[in-house]
């Protein structure tokens, strides 16, 4: 790159909760340039686009825009630049027009400042429609806009602020092949009009056909950053994974001997969120569930469970129908789910490490309408010492203890209920080494005592090194299944990323 960078990003590092995000990571975007910044789920891109535009305070490092340094976590300083973001998740007052979204809290007035400039306003925003090609009702609210209007409405209010440098988030997501051809000429526009593009995506596709340069982060650190033409598909996703294709399964251990089924699953469908999704898993074997986020693995697991609803297929288990819309049903079946997320979702944190361990079986510890709470201590004891769980005793509060330990409180309750088949959703994330270790070892240990293990993972050195087979989803269907000795992340990654 020659001549100065438009945006210079040095040094950036941060951490939450002692995760480490980012560490030290440091490149540079030309003015008028697309540049792609690719990566894995967690490999920190979500979080490098938070700092440049100002709503994540970096611990360490600085941003330049034009060679001057940019107040660190100040949105509006962000704003005021030129720096402008389309998030995947629309951040738009969808009971509000194109108009006022693209004026809110800066509205133009008149009369000495005492009345809103509605005709102002009126004539900016067709303007900057018309020079977007969009042409569509103005005063439409935008909940009645398509998805692409709605984008379009974003990049008119980046507009509208003399945006130097347009940062989209996953742009195409939810964008039919049409909406995206007519979001590409616009990128093709603006960087003709010299705009700086940040393109933040999945689908590779797009990646090398719209930008001049690309930038790969990993685990949280700049890998590399060059021009487009000089990478083709498998060398960008060989940057994206870290390791060279044969070298994945050196510390894997042996599969130990499956059984019968004892989780099918058949053309399970909801609309809008996934469809005819179809897999087994036998007594005794660990099935990796791979895809990025939002491809609908949590939600299959939760359908599974009876938390979600569906609208057709079938749950069997052991070959016995499963009830649909029951977690009670799933229990009885000795079906258990480990939630991805243990704050909100699968422990009480203010109540002790006890009373977690135990609520799920309650009723088995209960005689004629009173627990146990000799069996409830012996229960209790039992779990604390099968997951090594670090605590002062059983009274201390959930919250209190590491984050490995909450993960591991949060195993030992469904295990408690002694399941046939257990569903694991990011059983690790989170958590250090150490108890990432444990995790693994106690999922081993389960599976040689016949445990049929459904693993949803981001991981994927996690889920190659654990599964026995991986089945990838990708948009809410089954794309592929690879066995123990098919499967690299190459080609799990290459089944998992959008077509086109």
């Amino acid at each position: 790159m020659n001549g100065q960078p438009l945006l210079d990003i040095r040094r950036i590092s941060k951490a939450f909760g002692g995760v480490q995000a980012l560490r030290d990571v440091s490149l540079s975007i030309a003015p008028g340039e697309v540049h792609a910044l690719c990566g894995e789920n967690g490999a920190g891109k979500s979080t490098l686009i938070n700092i440049v535009s100002g709503s994540v305070l970096p611990d360490d490092g600085d941003v330049l825009l034009n060679g001057t340094p940019l107040p660190s976590g100040d949105v509006r300083a962000a704003e005021a630049a030129g720096i402008a973001v389309i998030h995947q998740e629309s951040t738009a007052f969808l009971h509000l027009d194109a108009e006022d979204n693209i004026f809110v809290g800066r509205e133009p007035r008149r009369g000495l400042g005492l009345l809103l400039d509605h005709a102002g306003m009126r004539s900016q925003t067709r303007g900057l429609l018309e020079r977007l090609g969009e042409h569509f009702d103005q005063r439409t609210p935008l909940a009645e806009l398509t998805v692409a209007q709605r984008q379009m409405v974003g990049i008119a209010r980046a507009l509208s602020q003399s945006c130097r440098l347009l940062i989209m988030d996953e742009p195409t997501a939810s964008l039919s092949a049409r909406e995206i051809e007519v979001l590409f000429r616009i990128v093709r526009q603006l960087r003709s009009e010299g705009i700086s593009i940040l393109y933040v995506s999945h689908r590779l596709e797009e990646v090398f056909e719209l930008s001049d340069r690309v930038s790969v982060l990993r685990d949280g650190r700049w890998v590399d950053s060059r021009p487009t033409r000089e990478l083709t598909r498998q060398t960008l996703i060989q940057k994206m994974v870290g390791r060279e294709v044969g070298d994945l399964f050196t510390n894997k251990s042996s599969s130990p001997p499956v059984g019968d089924v004892l989780l099918d699953v058949r053309k399970l469908t909801r609309a809008g969120v996934f469809q005819d999704v179809s897999f087994s898993v036998r007594s005794g074997e660990i099935v990796g569930l791979a895809g990025l986020i939002g491809a609908g693995r949590s939600e299959v697991a939760q359908a599974i469970f009876g938390i979600d609803p569906y609208d057709s297929g079938d749950v069997a288990i052991a070959g016995n129908p499963l009830a649909r819309g029951s977690a009670r049903a799933a229990l009885r079946a000795g079906v258990a789910l480990v939630p991805e997320d243990r704050q909100h979702l699968g422990l009480i944190l203010p109540m002790a490490v006890g009373v977690n361990l135990s609520m799920v079986v309650l009723s088995s510890l209960t005689h004629s309408g009173l627990i146990s709470r000799q069996r409830e201590t012996d229960l209790v004891e039992r779990l604390i010492r099968q997951m090594s769980i670090k605590t002062a005793d059983a009274g201390a509060s959930t919250q209190t203890l590491s984050g490995g330990n909450q993960q591991k409180v949060m195993l030992g309750k469904w295990l408690a209920p002694k399941p046939r088949v257990l569903l694991l959703d990011e059983p690790t994330r989170g958590v250090d080494v150490g108890a990432k270790a444990e995790v693994h070892g106690l999922i081993r240990q389960l599976a040689s005592q016949g445990m049929a293990t459904l693993l949803i993972s981001s991981d994927l050195p996690e889920l190659l090194m654990m599964s026995d087979r991986i089945v990838v989803m990708r948009s809410g269907s089954i794309s592929g299944e690879l066995s123990r000795a098919e499967a690299t992340q190459e080609r799990v990654l290459e089944m998992a990323l959008p077509r086109g």
